[in-house]
């Protein structure tokens, strides 16, 4: 297990890059976050953590190899790494999913359109 400083300071080498959103972390819209439970926030806040040292490893792999000759393996890698990200982004919609009220249910659905800033969408009224 590295150290707390040395996983920040690695990390900050690595974010991601503008272009790729579907690596960034997002947080728990403001009005569901203050409606959800102390344990449920323990969890989201520890998943978000999982998920920024697995983006920064997507990203350090991803800079380490050549593009124009990746192998099939360097491929499988990338695959399933960003498919674990978007598996634990599912799971945290899911944890969430029991806590709010019944009518916002459906904003914990998984979809397969481009992930947006926010978890449950980035406009959340509407």
């Amino acid at each position: 297990q590295l150290q707390e400083q040395v996983m920040n300071d690695t990390t900050a080498k690595y974010l991601a890059p503008e272009n790729c959103v579907s690596l960034n972390v997002p947080a728990v819209n403001n009005p569901i976050w203050g409606n959800i439970s102390p344990s449920i926030r323990t969890q989201e806040v520890k998943m978000q953590k999982i998920l920024k040292l697995l983006a920064s490893g997507i990203t350090a792999f991803a800079r380490s190899i050549d593009g124009k000759d990746m192998t099939d393996e360097q491929q499988d890698v990338l695959a399933l790494f960003c498919n674990v990200q978007f598996e634990i982004n599912c799971f945290k919609k899911s944890a969430i999913r029991p806590t709010l009220n019944p009518k916002f249910a459906g904003l914990c659905k998984t979809s397969s359109t481009p992930p947006p800033t926010l978890p449950f969408g980035d406009n959340l009224p509407k």
